[in-house]
């Protein structure tokens, strides 16, 4: 059959010695792998739990006031809103005069698609905001929403002088914490305080959205929208005079990130990240003297769906109330281990066999499930973080396993990991599952509008796929998919970052794309965000058809950057794992040698067989060239125990 894509696959011998790492050259030489034994009864902890430390209501107060005083220094009427570290809604302010509406950044072309140019109320906008300050930090490293800027764009670091280079690390995450997420809870919906709760519009990477700590821990979010344009910096390059980062800065004063932990404190590939071009010199108020919060003349607002319209205290973080707490030893076999719990005791996904006994001929059983979270669970614990300070601190991540139904068998997670990797975990261990199965150009093109008629703007995807490949073997389980390849074809350039080439096949032309607009990913979930800015509460973010169990496969939409492997059963797909926040390469290996090592644990399962991994397709380019998909990009020198490098070889 001739194609625009081969999966080379050779002799069973030949492919045993491919590694795990996909590349455009031929496979390394392969290493000698000693089995990783089963780990101990009782590993020892190593990582440290937060301080159980919360926002008070005179703490919300008083970062509202603050606020409040350099926004009308500016004579900036402004929405501000104030979140506790799992995302409750403690207060949103109005100030009178701010505006009411917001507008996502409209397409240069005037050809806006999917989210690009739609107007939302102020407050969901500033509630995006803050969700994302507290979501992407953490005791490590402290992220605004000008570092989300930074991190999900086509081109890293995102600039006129950059254009070439390859996208943001994180492209893609700002459609993760949808409001239509099955994963995320609802306020007024059970327990008022558990976490982690939805965005209304996703991570923000409008600059005006900072972390909130204190005592050192991390508590919580402020955002801020008054300008009425909700946007992204498209110039690193410069430094911005931006009212709603001061308004924002203003607030955080006295609960501000600690400065050894901020982006700019934090390389990725060797680039600095950005943190704020707001400085506390720059400010036009004097935040230690703002006026108190009883002599503001705003008001504080309900936001439905996200809060009542008073001011509340936050919850401290590894509480039962919050919603993430530690595992108990019957749930999970690590003394650091933290799930999600019900806020009455009972964890929310607990370790569990599969359910799609009628899908797959031989699921996964409890045992191992438990076995690939424990093992990923010990990867981690000994992986060096990329984005933590001090230097050589541990990785801290959120560890997902689903069936082929998208169903979770097991969340865990470390103490201190960011928030924002619960839900793209899972949207990654989905987004494995769902492209390494066979039906998944059936699914997609089946996918409805809410009237039921066809979805073109989601079909058209697979005619492009299959088009782009020459062949429908991609769609149709031939290929075992990772996190890493979707990413690979969900760039407004293929090969990744090189101006002038097309698009890979789940992206939108460059010309089409923004943050809101970034092709299939939000395609797929674009009708339920209308839903839910018409005051609707979906509890899944497709229309695909759901599967015989009821499940719907991408139920939190999907994720395009690195950080999921599928799990297979000999030569049969049986689910995946999605790993979220620390470094990519450290998420594709913690996901890759969790599987691994499960499969050395338990036998019968492990990694998908070489000949069929995503690192075998070639496509051509124009200049007849041809250039493979990855597989997983795993880092050098990995782990704090040893001086190991290339530990994903051979596998």
């Amino acid at each position: 059959m001739t194609s625009r894509w081969r999966i080379t696959a050779g002799v069973a011998a030949t492919a045993l010695l491919l590694a795990g790492c996909g590349s455009s050259s031929a496979p390394p030489t392969p290493v000698a792998v000693s089995p990783t034994p089963t780990p101990p009864a009782a590993p020892a902890s190593v990582f440290n739990r937060p301080a159980a430390e919360a926002l008070t209501i005179a703490d919300v107060q008083a970062i509202i006031a603050r606020a409040a005083a350099e926004a009308a220094a500016r004579n900036l009427p402004a929405v501000i809103a104030v979140v506790d570290r799992v995302g409750n809604v403690l207060a949103v302010y109005r100030m009178a005069g701010a505006r009411s509406l917001a507008t996502t950044r409209p397409n240069a072309n005037g050809a806006n698609i999917d989210a690009q140019g739609v107007t939302v109320p102020a407050e969901l906008a500033a509630i995006a905001k803050a969700i994302t300050g507290a979501y992407l930090s953490s005791g490590g490293n402290a992220f605004s929403t000008r570092t989300a800027s930074m991190i999900v764009q086509p081109h890293f670091p995102p600039s006129s002088r950059t254009v070439g280079l390859e996208s943001g690390p994180l492209y893609g995450v700002q459609f993760s914490q949808l409001p239509c997420s099955d994963l995320v809870a609802r306020f007024g919906v059970g327990s008022p305080f558990i976490g982690p709760k939805r965005s209304p519009l996703g991570l923000a990477a409008d600059p005006g959205g900072f972390p909130l700590y204190k005592n050192g821990v991390a508590v919580g979010g402020v955002g801020i929208m008054a300008d009425g344009d909700y946007g992204f910096d498209a110039e690193v390059n410069d430094v911005d005079v931006d009212d709603e980062e001061h308004i924002a800065l203003a607030a955080t004063s006295g609960l501000d990130a600690p400065a050894g932990i901020r982006a700019e404190r934090i390389s990725v590939d060797g680039t600095l990240l950005r943190y704020s071009d707001a400085l506390p010199s720059g400010l036009r108020s004097t935040p230690a003297t703002a006026p108190g919060f009883a002599s503001l003349t705003g008001s504080l607002v309900a936001v439905a769906g996200f809060n009542a319209g008073g001011i509340v205290a936050g919850t401290p973080y590894g509480t039962e109330a919050s919603g993430v707490r530690a595992a108990t030893t019957a749930e999970f076999n690590h003394p650091d281990a933290f799930v999600l719990s019900d806020g009455a005791g009972t964890g929310r996904y607990p370790v569990r066999a599969a359910t799609d006994a009628g899908d797959v001929a031989q699921p996964l059983s409890a045992a191992e499930a438990r076995a690939i979270l424990e093992e990923a669970f010990a990867i981690m614990a000994r992986a060096r973080a990329q984005i933590r300070q001090p230097l050589d601190s541990r990785a801290q991540v959120s560890i997902s396993l689903v069936d082929t139904r998208g169903v979770v068998l097991g969340l865990v997670r470390s103490p201190d990991a960011p928030m924002f990797g619960i839900d793209v975990s899972l949207q990654k261990a989905r987004t494995a599952a769902f492209f390494s199965n066979a039906r998944a150009a059936a699914d997609l093109g089946a996918v409805v509008t809410a009237a039921g008629a066809a979805d073109a703007n989601v079909r058209d995807f697979v005619a492009r796929t299959n088009g782009f490949f020459g062949t429908a073997g991609f769609l149709t389980g031939q290929v075992a998919v990772t996190g890493r390849a979707i990413g690979n074809i969900a760039r407004p350039y293929f090969p990744d970052g090189e101006a002038g080439r097309p698009p890979g096949a789940l992206s939108r032309d460059i010309r089409g794309w923004s943050p809101f607009s970034t092709g299939l990913q939000s395609a797929l979930i674009v009708q339920n965000l209308v839903q839910v800015l018409a005051g609707g509460d979906p509890r899944q973010c497709t229309f695909l058809p759901n599967t015989a169990g009821g499940q719907n496969r991408l139920a939190n939409g999907i994720q395009i950057f690195p950080g999921a492997v599928p799990v297979y059963r000999g030569n049969a797909l049986v689910g995946a794992i999605g790993v979220s926040g620390d470094g990519i390469d450290q998420d594709d290996m913690i996901s890759f040698l969790g599987v691994s090592n499960a499969g050395l644990r338990v036998g019968g399962i492990g990694l998908p067989p070489a000949s069929i991994r995503s690192d075998q397709v070639e496509v051509p380019l124009a200049s007849g060239t041809r250039v493979r998909l990855r597989f997983v990009g795993c880092p050098f020198a990995p782990f704090l125990d040893t001086s190991e490098n290339n530990v994903c070889q051979a596998r």
